[in-house]
């Protein structure tokens, strides 16, 4: 059974930087997509940034430019460099593992952004 846990939200002012990271422990298939959605306020889960296996990226337009994602296999991480944050970008930060037979989630990290 995977386990993941995520660090590293917090407040910050519009314009400031935050990073997150998610550990995952257990046993991980060869196939896989590791990254980071997020639940503003009031809306439903969105995809923030994913990255697969085979490293393909796939970001989210809103994000594009601003957020870096990356991952070190080694260590079973998957991090997200979040950069001239706005306040839209408020919201709780989950780290998801999707396999083909399986998807985990984390607890989540609350990121907000003041104007």
């Amino acid at each position: 059974q995977v386990h993941l846990v995520e660090s590293g939200g917090g407040s910050v002012q519009a314009g400031g930087s935050l990073r997150l990271s998610c550990e995952a422990s257990g046993t991980i298939g060869s196939i896989n997509s590791f990254g980071w959605y997020r639940h503003p306020p009031g809306k439903q889960r969105e995809l923030v940034a994913t990255i697969a296996n085979d490293n393909r990226v796939i970001l989210s337009d809103s994000v594009k430019g601003r957020f870096t994602i990356a991952r070190d296999n080694a260590k079973n991480t998957v991090s997200l460099q979040m950069n001239d944050l706005k306040p839209e970008d408020t919201a709780l930060y989950v780290c998801g593992l999707r396999q083909p037979l399986e998807d985990t989630w984390g607890q989540g990290t609350q990121v907000t952004v003041s104007s």
